[in-house]
């Protein structure tokens, strides 16, 4: 794996992000138009995936995708504002973009103050490619780079369809989306506070159980997951005929969380620190609530 310093590596994935928004935004103006807008954009953000997939194989690094999920769902919704303008609901457009705004903000900078740089990559992606065996190009270009990709815009329907349908819809339950979506990105927030301080104290085997860490072992993904599920609201408030396909975004999401993050995430604590089977004992999983004593 390349050894390169933060700066540098921050640099190097920003023109990656640069030129795969520019292939994205090319073959919106300029390619073959599906007249249909919502695949046009799938296929965009198809093509862009593909670009970061060959800036990690260049590099050896499959973190170079590790800002997709949070770089381009607002560049999505955008794109679809722009194209559904003016038969759009302005009230509802503007909630959904402080809401996800908000969420990119504080998820791009997270990742920025932890990346150290090019030299790391998530523990996962080895993992991933080393089980493969042979087929570990595959591996990289569909587990790590294709499936994120469509599972974020299959979590962003909802917006799509909230912002190409000018009914006002449910306006209340737009309003519960807002409190829904901005509470997430305020406990995101804080855990990721609380966890950052406590890497930078924490003595060697100790294990995270502190603030919102003392309620879930995993409030980040609580908060993740309440985004999206947000984002879900938003859509059933403009169609509420189609609350179930504003829904399986999200859903795919908790599945992912609870199926595959969480206990990749609980065996390797484990394996580190022993005594992280006592958080376990104590503290609940994902939704948060007091702790046993």
């Amino acid at each position: 794996m390349t050894t390169i310093g933060k700066a540098r590596s921050l640099g190097l994935v920003t023109v990656a992000y640069l030129a795969a928004v520019a292939v994205a935004a090319a073959w919106l103006w300029w390619g073959p138009s599906t007249a249909i807008l919502w695949l046009d954009t799938l296929i965009a953000d198809v093509l862009a995936t593909l670009v970061i997939f060959v800036f990690s194989r260049i590099y050896r690094n499959s973190s170079f995708y590790d800002a997709y999920w949070s770089v381009i769902p607002p560049l999505l919704l955008f794109y679809w504002w722009y194209r559904s303008a003016p038969d759009v609901d302005a009230l509802r457009a503007w909630l959904i973009t402080v809401v996800i705004v908000l969420w990119a903000v504080r998820l791009t900078a997270n990742w920025v103050y932890a990346f150290p740089g090019l030299h790391h990559e998530d523990w996962r992606y080895p993992m991933f490619k080393q089980r493969a065996g042979r087929f570990e190009i595959v591996a990289d270009l569909v587990a790590i780079h294709l499936i994120p990709t469509l599972q974020v815009f299959l979590a962003m329907v909802p917006v799509y369809i909230a912002i190409t349908r000018p009914d006002p819809g449910l306006t209340w339950l737009s309003w519960v989306a807002v409190v829904v979506g901005l509470g997430a990105v305020a406990l995101e927030f804080v855990a990721d506070v609380q966890m950052h301080r406590f890497v930078a104290e924490r003595r060697e085997g100790q294990a995270m159980d502190r603030g919102l860490w003392s309620w879930s072992r995993h409030p980040n993904y609580f908060g993740e997951f309440s985004f999206w599920a947000a984002l879900a609201l938003f859509g059933i408030a403009a169609a509420p005929g189609y609350w179930w396909l504003s829904s399986l975004g999200a859903l795919a999401i908790l599945a992912m969380f609870l199926g595959a993050s969480i206990p990749m995430m609980e065996e390797r604590s484990l394996a580190r620190r022993p005594a992280y089977q006592d958080v376990i004992d104590r503290v609940s999983r994902f939704v948060p609530r007091p702790p046993k004593n």
